[in-house]
Formats: C-alpha cells, structure tokens, sequence
C-alpha cells in the first residue's frame, strides 16, 4: 500500500520533458480489456439473443446455437475478470467529500473550465459513478444469468422464476450497456484517456489538468518520483 489512498501500487512520476506518470500497470491494463472485450462480446450476442432484428449477429458467433452456448460462458470470464479490477480498485473509487464538490462543479467539468473544479485524485466523481454502478449491474447480471442458464441450472428455477430472471437480466443489461457507451464517450472526450489505458502512462501535463491531488500525493510520497530516461 502507498501512503496516500488515492495512489495505487506502482504509480510514478518520471521526470524529462515531458514530465511522464506511470498510471496503470500492464495487469491492470490486460485485465481491464479483457474486461472491456467480454462486455461488448455480451453486448453483441445478448442483443442477437434479446430481439429478432439483432438475430443477424449470431453469425459473429457460429449461429443462434452457439451463441446461446457462448453467451453465458463469456459471462462467466467476464464476471471473474471484474472481480479482479474490483479487488484492484474498490480502495480508490471510495467516495470522499470532494467527490461531491466535484458534482457541483459538473457545468465547470462539461464546459472545459476545469480550473473551477475541486483538485480529485486518481479518480474524480464519475469516473467513481461509473465504477459503483457497473459493479453492481455486472453482479446482477450474473446472477440473473445463472437462473436463465438452463442447460446447468434449468432444474433448479420454477418457470416464474426464470421469467423473472430474464426480465432482470434484460434491464440491467440495457443499463450496462448505456453505462458502458457513457464510459467510451467520456474516454473519448478527454483526450489522453484512452492512450493511459494502451499504454498505462499519461503526461505530466494531463495529470496536472485533470488529477491533480493524484499527481501532488505521487510526488509528496505516495509514489517515488523517478529519473527520466
């Protein structure tokens, strides 16, 4: 553990020109888009499963058969690969005062005036938002697909049941889905966003601009600043 809450194992400050902060490790980098492929694997198939108009996309999948065989099988990877970026970054994504200073400022965050913004750490609030409602839309979603499982527990579910289940199941996966396009458009829309998660390091300046309590705890000690190369 480093000695501030908001900075993770293996954050670091590199000095040169640019200034360059180790942001994510490359098993965090792996197990998040291990993560981020399951998703949209589910996305795909559970539409194709969900609604005869989506069935075409079955044949990303080997036909309706094999999709059905599939679907929850990936589930499954994806639920075990969460459970490690939850392990990994439950301890960050605790929500502080200054998350909540951070909403009230959320016209400041929209419009780029982000000099207006209370100073957050590795995370600011929606970033934290998002990790809380994904984790629980993707333990709903497992275990609401364990009672649509049938070929492994279709004995152990009444029919009412399982209609349930797969009422449920759909709802969330709706939510998760919209969750998941917010989390690429702010990605997208906060440029260097991406390129933390392709290649764990963002800039000195990037850091400054949009973490800056992160970058201030690096340097003041809870990650030990190293000499560029």
């Amino acid at each position: 553990m480093t000695s501030h809450p908001d900075v993770a194992r293996g954050d670091a400050v590199h000095r040169g020109n640019p200034v360059i902060v180790d942001r994510y490790s490359v098993a965090a980098r792996v197990n998040h888009w291990i993560t981020a492929i399951c998703l949209v694997l589910l996305a795909l198939s559970g539409l194709a499963l969900f609604y005869p108009s989506f069935f075409f996309l079955t044949g990303l999948f080997g036909g309706g058969q094999m999709t059905r065989i599939l679907h929850p099988w990936i589930g499954v990877v994806m639920f075990v690969s969460f459970a490690g970026l939850f392990i990994r970054f439950w301890r960050l994504n605790l929500w502080r005062r200054v998350d909540s200073q951070w909403m009230g400022s959320a016209g400041a965050v929209l419009s780029g005036n982000e000099e207006k913004v209370p100073e957050v750490g590795k995370y600011n609030a929606g970033q934290k938002l998002y990790f809380w409602l994904m984790s629980i839309s993707i333990v709903l979603l497992f275990l609401t697909g364990i009672g649509t499982w049938q070929q492994y527990f279709g004995d152990r579910f009444t029919i009412d049941q399982k209609r349930l289940a797969v009422f449920a199941h759909s709802v969330v996966a709706i939510v998760a889905i919209c969750l998941w396009i917010v989390h690429v458009y702010a990605a997208i829309w906060v440029r260097g966003t991406i390129g933390a998660m392709t290649k764990g390091k963002v800039t000195g300046g990037w850091a400054w601009r949009h973490h800056r309590r992160w970058l201030r705890d690096i340097v003041s000690g809870g990650g030990k600043p190293k000499p560029g190369k």
